[in-house]
């Protein structure tokens, strides 16, 4: 090996092992690596991605870190979503950055139409989308992201805000999660028990270098709204200390639904002719409103040809309406086919 690369990997060696004798930072990596060992464990290879801000360049700092103790790739990628017109300049200025640390990054950009409204969801797809293609290239089956405990209290409040269910509101709660059902590449979140403040320490004490999105000032953004909402009951003196226990205890209660619902689909529905279709017999129907809602809305998520799960009004209407079986003969949603066979009801995919 080179003299150079010794004294390049003598140099990533101190800047990222030693930094972890600062007790507070070598805290935030014990967390860090406990969860990524928990839900990835003897994965050799994982992806991250960076957007320049000072929560995922903290990301950036400690999957390097494990990377060097562990010697385990990680694949690191900045999505240019063409959105603003410093985009490109930023992305490839904190490639530059993280270049220096013996950190490399592929800018990955989107090529699409310009996005004019739902922004921040339509970029948080595209984003995945392109980091998605780039795993299954590389046969990576984990994107690390950089979500903290503050975004774990801001997605509840949205949702909230929203009307979702017991579901939607502790959905955020899992440190690993699929997002598309077609492809078996998994959302990885080992930071979520972290704060956004011990977060920026991190970077500060490390890389010390971010982006501030200008967008995290926009008020005609729902997140923005509840980020400053969760800011000012904050400096009240409201601390969400306990708001946390709270979910805790919302999470283990969607836990034991999501039990039933597996047991009712279990035991009350067959899939046949080579899973071409579903038959569901009557008692499926005859278990509280929210398991059978659910385990309807999954059969339909399963085997329809649709990405997301069927909008709630439209299972709810659905239901209501296989209840009255005497007069239910016919119906479609989420690329499915509802039909009533005596006392069951066949499910069929559109063609």
């Amino acid at each position: 090996m080179k003299k150079v690369n010794l004294s390049v990997k003598k140099k990533n060696y101190n800047i990222f092992i030693n930094k972890l004798k600062d007790a507070k930072l070598k805290k935030v990596y014990s967390e860090f690596k406990r969860n990524l060992e928990k839900e990835g464990q003897g994965l050799k290879k994982f992806s991250i991605a960076i957007s320049g801000g000072p929560d995922s360049m903290a990301l950036a700092y400690l999957a390097k870190t494990y990377s060097i103790q562990k010697k385990i790739n990680f694949f690191y990628y900045i999505v240019d979503h063409k959105l603003r017109s410093q985009s490109s300049k930023e992305a490839n200025h904190i490639k530059n950055i993280l270049k220096k640390f013996g950190i490399y990054c592929k800018i990955l950009t989107w090529k699409g139409k310009k996005v004019t409204s739902n922004i921040q969801s339509i970029a948080r797809e595209n984003r995945y989308s392109l980091i998605f293609k780039e795993c299954e290239k590389k046969n990576i089956n984990f994107i690390i992201t950089a979500h903290h405990n503050d975004d774990l209290y801001e997605n509840f409040f949205i949702r909230l805000v929203r009307g979702s269910g017991l579901k939607g509101l502790t959905s955020f709660s899992k440190t690993k999660a699929k997002i598309n059902k077609k492809k078996d590449i998994y959302i990885l979140r080992p930071l979520l028990n972290i704060s956004k403040k011990d977060l920026l320490y991190v970077t500060k004490n490390t890389l010390n270098y971010w982006i501030n999105d200008p967008s995290n000032n926009k008020d005609y953004f729902l997140r923005i709204k509840i980020r400053k909402l969760l800011n000012l009951l904050d400096s009240e003196g409201l601390s969400l200390d306990k708001f946390k226990l709270t979910l805790k205890n919302l999470y283990k209660s969607n836990l034991s639904i999501d039990y039933y619902v597996r047991q009712n689909i279990k035991k009350n529905s067959n899939q046949l002719n080579n899973k071409k279709l579903i038959i569901i017999n009557e008692t499926f129907f005859k278990h509280p409103d929210e398991i059978v809602f659910r385990s309807l809305s999954e059969l339909v998520h399963i085997h329809g040809n649709k990405k997301n799960y069927p909008r709630g009004s439209k299972v709810s209407s659905l239901i209501e309406n296989i209840k009255n079986i005497n007069n239910f003969k016919k119906m479609t949603l989420s690329g499915c086919i509802f039909e009533k066979a005596n006392k069951s009801i066949v499910i069929t995919r559109e063609s």
